[in-house]
This record gives C-alpha cells, structure tokens and sequence, in this order.
C-alpha cells in the first residue's frame, strides 16, 4: 500500500489468530497487486493502457462497485473527488521540487473529468490518454475489507492501519477505547490531538505527506482537478465514519474545498471531523472531546504533553495520502 501498515488483533486463541492475520495480510496484497498503478501486471495498469479504445474494457464486480462508488463520489463532491486526475503526476514531480509550468499543468487538464468517461457497468471506456487512479481510496476500501473479514473470523477487538487510515474492530477487551493521535501537520513525529475510539473508522488527509517547498510556498500532493494545481486552506482534516472508505473520501473532499467551503461543508456532512488551519488552530465536532497537545497553544519551540497510553493502548494516525 505504499506505506506502514499494522494490524492488532486480540484473540484466546493464538493460532487462530495468527490464521486470520494471515488472511489479512493475503488481502491487503491481493488488493495492492490488482490496484497498483506501479504495477504492470496490475488490473489498474490494464485499464489504463485501454484508454482510447472505443470498446472499453469489462471489469470485474469488486471493481465494478469501486467504480459505482467514484461515480457517486465525485457527484456528491461537486467533481472535486475525480479519479482521474492521477494524470496530472505527468507535471507534479514533488521529490524533484521543480513546479511545472502552467502550460503543462493546463494540457494535461482535458484528460481530466469523469465526465468524460463512458461508464456502462461492467464496461469502462477512457478517452485518449486517460487514466483511472484507485489509489485514491483503495487504501481505505483495503482497511474496511480487512476489518470484515476479521469480524467474519470471530475477532472483534483490534484495529487495521493502513498507512493511517484505521479502521477499528472494537475497543479493547476490557472495553477500553484505543487512543489514535491525529498527526501534527508542522511537526510529523507529534501527534497535535488524540481521540477516543471504540469501534468504526477515522481516515486523515493533510499538507504534510508529499509537498514540497518552493520559494517558501508549500505545495500539498492534493490535486485540484478543476486547475490541476495543489490544495491551499487546510492544513489537515480527520474524520470519523462507519467505514474507512467513507471517512477518507470525506477527509480528500473537505481539503479540496478548502479553507472556506471545506468546513461549511464538513459541518454539513455531520460526521466526527477534526479540522488544523494553517495557524494550526484545531475545531470541528471532535475538538471539544479531543486531548490536545500543548503545542497548540504554546510556541512552536515547547515540547507538547502527550499522554502516552501503553503501545498496546494506542494507535498513531499517520495522515496520507501514499496511494497503490
């Protein structure tokens, strides 16, 4: 998945413990060797390569709904959620630090748009030069598939961590909450706030994971598709839903948004969010809940006062978004 992943699980029996962490882990592969666009052999990579075809290519249930569920997403999000617009790595080399020229920026923009693809399930069609980028929320469909299929098994206390995005079986066995710390936007190794979960799923999406810094100017790995240009407003966003895939495409809309509309908006979801500005001042639904650190509110120089529970006690959201 590109990232750190983690699974905790708790069980009397060890062996079929180990058995079901097996399975997850046999998942999380599946699913990162039929998705991953780095892959040649990958599923994504076919349906790429067919971009142009008239005829389109057929695909499968699973990514049939996956699709389904990009179509409604971008609907939703007024075009903002687009899995298209992966295209437009073609000018956005952030290791490099170079920024692209607007001109290529802007001729990579016609490959962009759902609305330009033909969806007919099961066939999906791409104009020339397209491409569909699962790795937008397939980290989260992962989380939420290992989570089921660990609830399927008769385990039902732990948490799944894919790269940050956590998906929790339920709370401990004695029915104490996992703590998950909500990453520090200017400071990666701290956590800025913690927040109590039991059960359900929390996913992150920031300007910290993939930016670079050019002329003192930060520039996030959140592409806009409508400008084809990184996000500007919010420094972080978490949120709190029933299914991992649900709260990290909320989190991906919340910062295209951005500053203005990305809390009006958050706000009117109704789902637990946290939300860090660039001042990192910390609101949202959760705030008054959550434990914040001291760094919110003494200068950047202080160490912050994070209450540590026991490493089996607490669970660390590293925010994304490292793709398939």
């Amino acid at each position: 998945m590109g990232s750190p992943c983690e699974l905790q699980l708790y069980g009397d029996d060890a062996a079929e413990v180990a058995r079901v962490a097996d399975a997850a882990r046999a998942e999380v592969v599946r699913l990162e060797r039929k998705y991953s666009r780095y892959r040649d052999d990958s599923l994504a990579t076919r349906i790429n390569q067919s971009a142009g075809d008239a005829a389109g290519l057929e695909v499968d249930d699973e990514t049939a709904s996956l699709l389904d569920y990009a179509a409604i997403a971008w609907e939703q999000s007024g075009g903002l959620f687009d899995v298209t617009a992966g295209v437009l790595r073609r000018a956005w080399d952030f290791p490099s630090r170079r920024l692209p020229a607007r001109a290529e920026v802007e001729a990579l923009l016609d490959r962009v748009g759902w609305s330009r693809v033909r969806w007919e399930r099961p066939v999906l069609a791409l104009g020339e030069g397209m491409q569909v980028d699962f790795g937008g929320y397939v980290k989260e469909y992962a989380a939420d598939r290992v989570a089921a299929l660990c609830h399927e098994a008769g385990v039902h206390h732990g948490l799944v961590d894919l790269g940050g995005d956590l998906a929790l079986l339920g709370p401990h066995p004695d029915g104490a909450p996992w703590r998950v710390g909500i990453r520090h936007p200017r400071a990666p190794e701290r956590a800025i706030a913690s927040v109590a979960l039991a059960r359900g799923a929390i996913a992150s999406s920031g300007d910290y994971e993939r930016f670079m810094i050019v002329d003192g100017k930060r520039y996030a790995h959140i592409l806009d598709p409508r400008t084809g240009w990184p996000v500007e407003g919010l420094a972080g966003v978490s949120v709190v839903a029933d299914h991992c895939l649900v709260a990290g495409t909320a989190t991906t809309v919340a910062m295209l948004k951005g500053r203005v509309e990305g809390p009006a908006w958050l706000e009117a979801l109704g789902l637990p969010h946290l939300r860090i500005d660039q001042n990192l001042a910390v609101a949202g639904s959760l705030a008054a809940s959550a434990a914040l650190s001291r760094e919110t509110t003494t200068s950047s120089g202080s160490k912050p006062s994070r209450r540590r529970a026991s490493p089996a006690r607490e669970a660390a959201v590293n925010v994304r978004k490292p793709v398939a």
